[in-house]
């Protein structure tokens, strides 16, 4: 049996961290401050260590680049990003990730980030607006993360996962409207949202009455459902 030589290589992680702010869909973004890409921003992540996973990995570098602490929000795997050429120091095979949380903190760039901040992701990714250049392929990650968390609104509740616990269907409705870029039909998303058992839970209280004097809206929690059937397709 032959011997064969392997060059250098690493396991990466990156994340794409969603959450709404001000009406839109935004994700947290770091400036690097070395090289390679040094002056462009990417996703916050890093090498995985010897003795820690990736999810373990993920987590630390999202404290140590951004300031910003582990949250009990969502998260789950993207896919695994391979192409040999996508970091230019060596083989780097990065397991990315989505995490997703709602009012998540203003970030504090850290080791070897120049900068760290959200961004609507709109902004980011349309050719059209002068956005942040990203780094390796970064780009490919924050779409494939985006259509990712477009699609689970779609069949799933994970809606709930983007608003604080109480919430008004108004409030939840938005954020269909901030992910997927327009608002879902009124009637089948009361329907859904309602028709669902276990998507939301209704509580005793009402919100704030609204400025046209209406009456307040009622105030939901989430609930145990995290499927929906048939879906609530976007227009």
């Amino acid at each position: 049996m032959s011997t064969h030589e392997h060059p250098p290589f690493a396991v990466a992680v990156d994340l794409a961290i969603f959450t709404i702010r001000d009406g839109a869909l935004a994700v947290l973004l770091v400036e690097r401050g070395e090289e390679p890409f040094a002056g462009s921003w990417a996703l916050p992540g890093g090498f995985v260590e010897p003795d820690e996973d990736a999810e373990q990995a993920a987590w630390r570098e999202l404290r140590e680049e951004t300031g910003v602490e582990r949250f009990p929000g969502h998260l789950e795997q993207l896919r695994t990003y391979s192409a040999p050429d996508r970091d230019p120091r060596m083989r780097v095979v990065s397991v990315a990730h989505v995490a997703l949380a709602p009012d998540l903190p203003e970030p504090q760039a850290g080791t070897d980030a120049a900068d760290a901040r959200w961004w609507v992701v709109d902004d980011v990714l349309d050719a059209e607006v002068d956005g942040p250049v990203l780094a390796f392929d970064h780009r490919q990650i924050l779409l494939d993360a985006r259509e990712r968390v477009r699609a689970k609104l779609e069949y799933t509740t994970l809606a709930t996962e983007f608003v604080s616990e109480p919430f008004t269907l108004p409030e939840l409705r938005r954020v269909y409207t901030a992910v997927w870029g327009t608002p879902p039909d009124l009637g089948n998303f009361r329907r859904k949202v309602l028709g669902t058992d276990g998507f939301v839970v209704p509580t005793d209280a009402r919100g704030e009455a609204t400025e046209a004097g209406g009456r307040p809206a009622l105030l939901y929690r989430r609930g145990p459902a995290r499927t929906v059937q048939p879906p609530m397709v976007r227009s």
